[in-house]
């Protein structure tokens, strides 16, 4: 058993990250980090009490987001949940910029965990 996250330069996957350790830590599980972010994670954003499984994407270059959530997920079995961070869009917003959560959400072969920004941290 292990969770899954896919991080974004975002509060949205700040928050999923964070979500994401909570959940582990109280399944007592692994983590596997894919970072869609475009920098590397540095030892004191990964929690060093966790079996954490950090997965990088080389840059802007690389595979669709969505496709490299997906193609990781399939290649590690172990992954029951995956948590991503969401935010509400507009029908137009949706259209236009299209949604890597709301893709993820419907393709996602493990049940999806959706956790919001809390209010506080929008400000």
């Amino acid at each position: 058993m292990s969770v899954a996250v896919a991080v974004t330069d975002s509060p949205e996957g700040r928050t999923a990250l964070d979500s994401a350790v909570a959940e582990a830590r109280a399944l007592d599980t692994g983590l596997l980090l894919i970072n869609l972010t475009l920098h590397d994670f540095t030892d004191d954003e990964i929690p060093a009490d966790l079996d954490v499984t950090l997965i990088n994407r080389s840059g802007r270059g690389d595979r669709d987001p969505v496709t490299a959530v997906l193609d990781e997920l399939s290649g590690h079995a172990e992954v029951d949940r995956l948590v991503l961070g969401v935010r509400s869009r507009s029908r137009v917003g949706k259209v236009l910029l299209g949604s890597v959560a709301q893709r993820l959400i419907l393709r996602s072969p493990v049940p999806v965990l959706t956790v919001r920004v809390p209010e506080a941290a929008r400000r």
